[in-house]
């Protein structure tokens, strides 16, 4: 089919930067683009096939790249606003295509002419002349093909083609099952009495949020996608905390039309079976056979290494927690509805740290300008103007133009900060532009959180950890916006998935880097200056509660590849059982810490990307750490240091060997031990 010309999609923006036209698009544009798009790749990858010259780089790769660009213009889009805005429209969208999309791209890479070309240029790359990026390019493509089942026989590749199609309807629905339970469980209170501990913005953001599910005089505390909720840190009734952090541990998980159990079974069955098809044990060594650790057994080496310690630094801090509580007059069995408020009562004792009094030195505003953007000007010469003339795809979505030191332009950043119920939980970097050479495109990244919202004119009061969670997602965004190469399959964070987290996780180190810090953690109505002796208690009880971050991370992880290294779900009848037993064998049992995510809620692995990969972020964060050391020995927060890091590593994007960039930057290999002392886990820590 031929595409509209009035279509939005029909032809690439003229805007700035490419930034798609949102003041035109509606969305009846979605579904016309989608199979005009996938029409057109069709048409451009027979050309390919049906060229009568022998493959060439240039007429069979390079011709790959060039294809599909109708596609992924809408594509692009329309993910972005089915995790950011959705609706039931976008919904019933996101239904029909997704699983034409799978047995579009299995049409493509399972194409037996196709793969025949790729494999030749392979098989003949030294005769090809190719440097570096196009050799790896070529490496990826061929990779790509392997990882498709295009070489398995024809039956395979037709049960295959099944599999795909089942499998992203299956992730779509489980997507849209955790959203309308997770809306659903916010727990609402009557009396305002009940929320005493809450600061003021946290009161009013649950007033607003009550308000506008149309319930006047009341106050709702929404749920959040992982295990907890951050008002536990600071609400002193009890009874409340419990109720909470239950609704928090059943999401997805009752009796009615939102259980995905059904849903995530089925979805690891598949995956086992066609891990099969391609000679691998299961899922798990499948998929990690093309990631940094190469096989499960190299991921469970490294985390049993580090989950003993872990529990035990759990253990030894609830008993401080628990001591917390007597000297207050409570006799309790420390539960997970307890540990994040006496957690605060310890770090204020033991370290005088006051996360809930440091909330006001972190307003929103100050903390993206003066720190976030403030750094990536000190490290990269990079400069950040807000252009309130972009439409974006919500109102609450903001632009802000991306230049050099020279004012030359580097790209679009987008920054959706606010939870609202249209928008999935977590925080996330997306792209709509790619930066590559090849058809001159600069970036246009974007960061989705969800901080509530307050009511207007009340300024947004981050935590700590939601000051995090922004240098983190940033550190994404800088990761698209300083890629230079020349291809957008391998363009910024289109890298290895667990290697794709070490980036954004160095950019946290910024957060209380003195030059940063006294630049943007100002209190938001005095202007003082964060006090310094507060800055060095942070430091100081950085460890404090880590037991507790890596025992519940490590339990998710764990559960992750339990899940997907099994190949079949013969004898497992119950979710729950196999999740506990799973936690267990690896000693990450403790009551009082429940895993990060739970099955029924664990929207990484079964609605997103991760499946057999959230070990990545631990995974990473080695070199994370050891990369932080790098930066503290030569220096810190200076232009030569970061202009070291993007060109050997952020401009570089997928373009060469993930380890091998970070070995051009680092000049060797990662060391575990930077890793296991910020967390605590060296033998000697306490």
């Amino acid at each position: 089919m031929t595409l509209d010309t009035s279509n939005p999609f029909a032809s690439r923006s003229t805007l700035d930067f490419e930034m798609p036209p949102f003041a035109l698009i509606r969305d009846e544009h979605y579904l016309p683009a989608f199979y005009a798009g996938m029409e057109e790749q069709r048409a451009e990858i027979q050309a390919i096939v049906d060229n009568p010259e022998p493959p060439t780089f240039e007429n069979t790769v390079v011709a790959m790249e060039l294809s599909g660009l109708l596609l992924g213009r809408v594509a692009a889009v329309f993910f972005n606003k089915s995790s950011s805005d959705t609706s039931d429209a976008i919904d019933e969208i996101e239904a029909e295509v997704a699983p034409k999309l799978a047995l579009h791209s299995d049409a493509i890479y399972l194409n037996p002419a196709l793969y025949s070309r790729i494999k030749s240029l392979y098989d003949n790359q030294q005769s090809l002349g190719l440097n570096e990026e196009d050799a790896w390019l070529l490496e990826k493509y061929y990779q790509d093909f392997i990882q498709a089942g295009a070489h398995l026989s024809e039956a395979e590749r037709a049960r295959l083609t099944e599999i795909n199609e089942e499998l992203s309807g299956l992730q779509t629905a489980f997507g849209k099952k955790l959203l309308a339970d997770t809306n659903d469980l916010a727990v609402l209170v009557d009396d305002i009495a009940e929320l005493e501990g809450l600061g003021d913005n946290e009161i009013a953001a649950a007033a607003a949020l009550a308000q506008s599910r149309g319930l006047e005089g009341k106050w709702l505390i929404g749920a959040v996608n992982f295990s907890g909720n951050p008002v536990l840190e600071s609400l002193k009734n009890r009874e409340l905390r419990e109720k909470i952090m239950k609704a928090s541990l059943q999401k997805a998980n009752r009796d009615n039309d939102n259980n995905t159990k059904a849903t995530l079974l089925r979805m690891v069955e598949l995956r086992a079976e066609s891990a099969k098809l391609f000679g691998k044990a299961n899922h798990a060594e499948y998929v990690i056979s093309r990631q940094t650790a190469g096989h499960p057994s190299n991921v469970h080496a490294m985390l049993r290494q580090i989950a003993p310690a872990a529990v035990r630094n759990a253990r030894a801090e609830a008993a401080l927690l628990e001591d917390a509580a007597r000297s207050q007059g409570h006799e309790l069995e420390l539960q997970s509805w307890d540990w994040d408020i006496y957690s605060e009562r310890v770090r204020v004792e033991k370290y005088s740290v006051d996360t809930t009094a440091i909330k006001p030195y972190f307003e929103l505003e100050r903390v993206l300008r003066d720190g976030v953007f403030f750094a990536a000007n000190k490290l990269y010469g990079l400069n950040f103007s807000e252009r309130p003339d972009i439409v974006t795809y919500h109102p609450e979505a903001r632009a802000f133009e991306v230049t050099d030191e020279q004012g030359e332009k580097v790209g679009l950043y987008i920054g959706d900060f606010y939870t609202r119920d249209s928008k999935r939980g977590g925080a996330w970097m997306n792209s709509f532009v790619d930066q590559n050479y090849l058809l001159d495109q600069l970036p246009v990244v974007l960061n989705n959180m969800n901080v509530p919202k307050p009511p207007a004119g009340v300024p947004t009061l981050l935590t700590l950890d939601e000051t995090t969670t922004l240098f983190h997602e940033f550190g994404h965004a800088l990761h698209g916006l300083l890629s230079q190469v020349k291809y957008p399959r391998v363009s910024g964070t289109n890298v290895q998935r667990d290697f794709v987290e070490f980036p954004s996780q160095v950019n946290e180190m910024w957060i209380l880097w003195p030059e940063v810090v006294d630049n943007y953690a100002r209190h938001y109505e005095t202007g003082e200056r964060l006090p310094q002796e507060w800055i060095d208690n942070l430091k100081a009880a950085s460890t404090f509660n880590e037991g507790h971050a890596t025992t519940s991370y490590l339990a998710a992880a764990i559960l992750d590849l339990a899940w997907h290294e099994l190949d079949s779900i013969e004898g497992i009848t119950e979710v729950d059982d196999f999740e506990a037993a799973a936690i267990a064998d690896y000693g990450l049992d403790f009551h009082a810490v429940p895993t990060r995510y739970r099955s029924t809620y664990f929207a990484h692995i079964f609605a997103g990307g991760y499946s057999a990969g959230y070990y990545g972020y631990i995974w990473s964060e080695v070199l994370d750490a050891d990369t932080v050391e790098w930066f503290k020995e030569n220096g810190g927060l200076t232009r030569a240091n970061g202009e070291h890091f993007r060109q050997q590593l952020l401009g570089r994007g997928g373009s060469i060997d993930s380890l091998q960039m970070f070995r051009n930057f680092r000049g060797r290999d990662a060391v575990i031990e930077p890793l296991l002392k910020r967390r605590g886990l060296l033998a000697d820590a306490v």
